[in-house]
């Protein structure tokens, strides 16, 4: 059975997360909301009920006659009814067709009871040594907020689906450059044990079979020769791998950041390589703007590595009878760092992979994969933007653009003052 992807089983505990928070939040306002209008239905009632009473008190005990009411045996539809008790509990009703009052210690406090299986509000008030009760059916408000409720849950059930697949969709997008991360340092750690597993097995083989039996100085020196070579390539990877490690757990302070000269870091890397050039037959030419032109915003150790993996890789790839050209610009407010070779140059579908670790575009002996791995570190470190394209040279062009860096203007220093033109301290007062 194939594992679910990791991105979906998150952003689905996203979603899920963030649909119970807000159908909980939902719930609670529901609930207030249910509340507050229940409350004001009631304090309607009443209130209509207690006119009802002041009218009707108003008048003379003795002239106060029968309400005639046409509800056609709906207590639903009447707006209220009126009950008097007298003092010895007797009850009259005032309003024809009222259903009985229900036995109750009367009070000043308004209360609902039932009658005759129907929820009424009563509001009574004294009168004549005994009580006029007015009553209204509940039934209408209790209608009133089962609608609210029906049409609540109906909005609450379409706000969560939209909660979730809102969230879902979020959770997603949020956790691709996550799962992005993931994945490459599953693929790092994978390749990175390959490439180092090879080197010690080449050592480990050739110890053993150096030890398996006696041999001469001469067999024996070409075997620690081997050993030696496969050393220097574990020492170069594991070198590698730290300074990538080093470049992504320290992020770049603009405020801290150097100004570095990048024509200053070609001039260095040209005459490092010029020997390489004269050895591969092959030449090796800069051009460079003025000193301190070229400035940005870096550390002078990542952008000095970061040409000298260009270069390196240009050499790489010259051939015999080619040519690598480094060139600096800078204007328009951007420094923009050029190599090309004349080389077999690199595929457009391959352009993309070339900055991926351990990744070569071909299998020649004495590269690590990681140099232009290296490479986009310091660029992105920079805040610099890559571009991979064809050379007019017939090969690979690297080309990497960056902000134009000023130094803010050095006011010049006031020559000092003469020793003979100083004041007699003795004439300054203290």
């Amino acid at each position: 059975m194939r594992r679910p992807d990791a991105r979906w089983t998150h952003a689905a505990k996203v979603a899920l997360a963030a649909t119970a928070v807000v159908g909980v939040v939902t719930l609670l306002l529901a609930i207030g909301v249910n509340s507050l209008i229940e409350r004001n239905l009631t304090r309607d009632i009443d209130s209509r009920l207690a006119a009802t009473l002041v009218a009707m008190a108003s008048a003379a005990p003795g002239s106060v006659a029968p309400t005639h009411v046409h509800h056609g045996g709906d207590v639903d539809d009447v707006p209220d009814f009126v009950w008097r008790v007298a003092s010895d509990g007797q009850v009259t009703a005032l309003t024809v067709g009222a259903p009985l009052l229900p036995t109750y210690a009367w009070s000043t406090s308004a209360v609902t009871l039932p009658a005759e299986g129907v929820n009424f509000r009563f509001v009574p008030v004294p009168s004549g040594g005994g009580w006029l009760v007015a009553g209204e059916s509940v039934i209408r408000a209790h209608d009133a907020r089962n609608d609210l409720l029906a049409v609540e849950g109906v909005l609450g059930a379409l706000l969560l689906v939209v909660t979730f697949i809102g969230s879902f969709i979020v959770g997603l997008r949020a956790s691709a450059p996550i799962e992005q991360i993931r994945r490459r340092q599953a693929e790092f750690t994978a390749d990175a044990s390959h490439e180092l597993r090879t080197p010690l097995s080449v050592i480990e083989a050739e110890v053993e079979l150096s030890l398996s039996r006696a041999r001469d100085s001469d067999e024996y020196q070409a075997t620690l020769e081997r050993i030696g070579s496969e050393s220097m390539r574990l020492r170069a990877i594991v070198d590698d791998l730290l300074w990538l490690a080093r470049a992504d757990g320290r992020a770049l302070d603009r405020g801290q950041a150097g100004y570095v000269d990048v024509s200053a870091a070609v001039v260095i890397a040209a005459d490092r390589f010029q020997a390489v050039a004269d050895t591969g037959s092959f030449t090796l030419t800069t051009h460079t703007p003025p000193e301190g032109a070229a400035q940005v915003r870096g550390d002078e150790e990542g952008i000095d590595r970061l040409v000298t993996v260009l270069v390196d890789n240009a050499c790489k790839y010259a051939g015999a009878g080619g040519a690598v050209e480094v060139g600096v610009s800078a204007s328009g407010g951007r420094v923009v760092l050029t190599v090309d070779d004349s080389g077999p140059g690199i595929p457009e579908d391959a352009r993309d992979l070339v900055f991926d670790r351990f990744h070569r575009a071909d299998q020649s002996p004495g590269g690590t994969g990681l140099g232009l791995a290296i490479a986009d570190a310091v660029v992105r470190a920079t805040s610099g933007t890559w571009s991979v394209s064809d050379s007019p040279a017939g090969g690979a062009r690297f080309e990497v653009i960056w902000r134009l860096a000023t130094r803010a203007p050095t006011l010049p220093k006031e020559p000092p003052v003469p020793a003979d033109q100083l004041p007699d301290p003795s004439l300054i007062g203290p």
